[in-house]
């Protein structure tokens, strides 16, 4: 039996996506989350996960830190993001950082279960118009997924604070923690990111960010 795990936060493609694969793929077990937090829950608990289906802009991802956490923690298992943007600079960047697959949301079903059938047999894939363009990433990019995986995910919601503008006394409040763990949060972040001050980590944060945005789905 094949496990899954679709981690979107609209319940209406989680749906579609997984009919469309129950009815295309035998003997399949789908496990769903809607946001970061319940999707590393399911990773914990499903050992024998065969794929991960993920939206880069679903709650507490971060955009490319999810991604980035989720290679880290979990090197062998396939991840394919599934997206409403066909932008090459975030196709570019998603493949960069470790997933086998960049999947459009507007595929068709057949394609889909053919991208995935061919992720599952250890190739990478990209839709045809994409697969020529795509830009390898550079070293120093590596190099920032590296010191991005060792942040916890507070750390990163605290990082993203930061590339907000909020003050300690706001992150404090925003995430129900005492500024003295806000500040001991920015201490470990800096020391992680190499950097020491906060423009230089909000620097860092803005390179984490996809553009252009996807469209409300």
């Amino acid at each position: 039996m094949s496990q899954f795990l679709i981690a979107d936060d609209h319940p209406l493609f989680r749906e579609a996506l997984k009919g469309a694969l129950l009815a295309r793929i035998p003997d399949l077990k789908v496990f769903e989350a809607s946001d970061f937090d319940s999707t590393l829950t399911v990773l914990a608990q499903q050992e024998e996960l065969d794929l991960l289906l993920l939206d880069l802009h679903m709650p507490g991802n971060g955009d490319l830190y999810g991604l980035i956490r989720i290679r880290e923690d979990y090197p062998s298992l396939p991840i394919a993001v599934v997206s409403g943007s066909e932008d090459l600079s975030v196709v570019s960047k998603v493949m960069g950082y470790g997933a086998m697959g960049f999947i459009p949301k507007a595929s068709s079903s057949d394609a889909i279960a053919s991208a995935i059938g061919l992720i599952l047999d250890g190739e990478n894939w990209l839709p045809e118009n994409l697969k020529d363009k795509v830009a390898t990433i550079t070293g120093e990019d590596k190099e920032l997924a590296q010191q991005v995986a060792s942040l916890t995910p507070q750390q990163y919601k605290v990082l993203q604070y930061l590339h907000e503008g909020l003050l300690n006394k706001q992150i404090a409040y925003e995430l129900n923690i005492s500024e003295a763990t806000v500040k001991a949060h920015i201490t470990a972040i800096f020391r992680k990111l190499g950097v020491y001050n906060r423009t230089q980590a909000v620097l860092i944060a803005s390179k984490l960010q996809l553009e252009p945005i996807e469209p409300a789905k």
